[in-house]
């Protein structure tokens, strides 16, 4: 039976590249996007790549998308077999520096509603149909900011990049994943969380070292683990990062 994976913010980006990784693995992906205009031009790419992909309208922050996003795949497909949790945004005003003192109100909510909040929403909407799976996999695109870990280290690289309304929400996503973890571990369903790495998109700027291509690789190999595969872990390419 064909797999069903819905990447969410799968129009550009890290996204757009986890959509076509894991479509090359004749799994049906779901391109989950706001924009429409955006979202029904990467399934057009992907059509022409002879991928089997679609397009579904998907604001995470908004509700009544969330629940016709489910309405649709249990009608469709009666189960999802693979969620990408990567629609993000980056809306603090530099990486560099520590904003805490001033970051405003509305960047920490506007941030955590996206980041945070409508993941956790989308993830608990979609878990009955997960469970359906016979073997689910939740994958959270988390990001090395938010380790408490890596932001002690002195000597880490990005020791000196506090983005705080950013940063703080993926250290809450990374919780999300242990917790939901911890609540499947006696079921089929594993979770993860992934650091895709400084990436050329448009939240790692263009001075980035990977690619998108190479930013999705850990994400996918993450939801195409077998059932000895871990959960309630947080990686990039294979490798355990600090909390």
């Amino acid at each position: 039976m064909t797999k069903i994976a819905l990447v969410t913010g799968g129009n550009k980006g890290i996204g757009f590249e986890t959509v076509r990784q894991l479509a090359e693995q004749k799994i049906k992906v779901l391109i989950g996007a706001r924009n429409e205009d955006e979202g029904r031009n990467a399934e057009e790419i992907f059509r022409g790549e002879s991928l089997d992909v679609k397009f579904i309208k998907l604001d995470i922050s908004d509700s009544q998308d969330i629940e016709n996003a489910k309405a649709y795949i249990e009608s469709e497909y009666g189960k999802l077999d693979i969620l990408i949790n990567n629609a993000a945004v980056f809306l603090d005003s530099a990486w560099f520096g520590n904003n805490v003192e001033s970051v405003p109100m509305k960047t920490l909510r506007d941030t955590f509603d996206i980041n945070y909040f409508g993941t956790v929403e989308l993830t608990q909407a979609l878990l009955p149909l997960i469970k359906k799976s016979d073997a689910g996999r939740i994958v959270n695109i988390s990001s090395v900011s938010g380790s408490f870990g890596v932001h002690l280290d002195e000597n880490h690289w990005l020791y000196q990049l506090k983005p705080y309304a950013y940063s703080a929400s993926k250290t809450a996503l990374n919780q999300f994943t242990v917790f939901l973890a911890n609540a499947l571990k006696e079921t089929n369903v594993k979770v993860n969380a992934a650091n895709p790495g400084w990436v050329q998109t448009s939240i790692g700027s263009d001075q980035a070292p990977l690619t998108p291509a190479q930013g999705a690789e850990t994400g996918v190999a993450l939801a195409l683990i077998n059932e000895n595969g871990p959960t309630g872990t947080f990686s990039q390419a294979g490798e355990s990062l600090p909390w």
